[in-house]
């Protein structure tokens, strides 16, 4: 089975659309800010509470969702309790590889996240909110992978860019 081709405004539209509250982290996020690091996926950090698991589950579900690098047959109900049970998930779905985390390295999750997020338009009708740069490099420090490690090299460029930019202006 050939894996899906990776559209991340499929997977965001369905999560606005669920009403699911999330900030958009990861590669994409670097991206929103001026990284030139390709990604093939899209992380979230999503609100731990009981009506937004329910939100999550439905996007998942209509995404149909499956655990990434699970055995075939493994029994797996995508539901609130699921949700509300676990924190980090890694999924499959029709439009690409997502990853959904309750609380990302290095940060206490979606409320210390989304004080400090941008809400940017990524098409007419689709505002998303996209974590800050200094956050981003936060859990990219945080998650201490030599991939983050890397990248916290260009994002760490990338603010000193924006802020030189700034000063000029």
């Amino acid at each position: 089975m050939t894996a899906p081709v990776f559209d991340a405004l499929r997977s965001l539209r369905e999560l606005v659309a669920k009403g699911v509250r999330f900030v958009v982290i990861g590669g994409l996020a670097g991206r929103a800010w001026g990284s030139t690091t390709i990604t093939n996926d899209l992380d979230i950090c999503y609100e731990r509470s009981k009506q937004n698991h329910q939100a999550l589950a439905a996007a998942l579900r209509k995404l149909e969702a499956t655990l990434r690098g699970a055995p075939a047959g493994l029994p797996f109900l995508l539901d609130e309790r699921t949700i509300a049970m676990g924190d980090s998930f890694t999924f499959e779905t029709v439009a690409g590889s997502l990853d959904c985390l309750g609380t990302p390295s290095g940060t206490t999750g979606y409320a210390d996240l989304v004080k400090n997020a941008t809400e940017i338009d990524l098409e007419d009708d689709l505002r998303v909110a996209i974590c800050s740069l200094d956050d981003l490099i936060r859990m990219k420090r945080a998650a201490g992978r030599p991939k983050d490690r890397v990248e916290v090299e260009i994002l760490a460029a990338v603010k000193e860019e924006r802020e030189k930019n700034l000063g000029a202006s």
